[in-house]
């Protein structure tokens, strides 16, 4: 099983790029975002629970979330594998999955962050907030606080994967085909190197 994360700050691609490598490698896109509003509709215990936390405005703890995946990696025991997208977002998330993996004989092969600069993720942001309805998207000053905010989380996580020698970065910027080639060069390269 082939497990990736696939990393970029708001505007990076990541959800256009997402969309293509699940299409192409027949993983399961694995958005805790998603996740989290399917438990709920679907009433089960941990959706319920989730929604509790959600309802007084608090954020949904790792232990409920860890649960999702592991329900979500339950329900899809056949598949190539999972691009994680969204999580984790902290290093005790990291570490968590990383167990939770190790636990079910298989583990995170490969973290790629799309490295797009500041300035051009404003530019799109910008762009986007123009059809995207999204209020975000058209404040250059909350843009900036996105951004930052994303650095300082990420950071952590890509040291821990660092670590284990499995991050890379790869050129957020240029055509969508273009980031997708690098995309898939990557992941095609830590594929063969498995297989020999």
């Amino acid at each position: 099983m082939f497990n990736l994360i696939l990393f970029g700050p708001p505007g990076s691609g990541k959800g256009t790029q997402s969309g293509k490598l699940v299409e192409k490698y027949g993983f399961v896109h694995l958005s805790t975002g998603n996740l989290l509003r399917e438990e709920i509709a679907n009433r089960t215990p941990l959706g319920l629970e989730a929604k509790n936390f959600l309802d007084k405005g608090q954020l949904v703890p790792d232990e409920v979330v860890i649960g999702m995946i592991d329900s979500c990696l339950e329900h899809h025991r056949q598949v190539p594998g999972f691009l994680f997208d969204g999580f984790p977002r902290t290093a005790p998330q990291a570490q968590a999955l990383d167990k939770l993996l190790s636990l079910r004989k298989t583990e995170i092969l490969l973290v790629l962050a799309l490295d797009v600069t500041e300035e051009e993720l404003i530019k799109r942001l910008l762009n986007r907030g123009k059809t995207s309805g999204r209020s975000d998207d058209t404040n250059e000053a909350v843009i900036h606080q996105r951004f930052t905010v994303y650095k300082n989380e990420t950071a952590p996580i890509a040291e821990h994967y660092k670590k284990l020698k499995r991050f890379q970065l790869v050129k957020g910027e240029g055509t969508v085909d273009e980031i997708f080639d690098s995309l898939c060069q990557a992941i095609d390269k830590r594929m063969r190197s498995l297989a020999s």
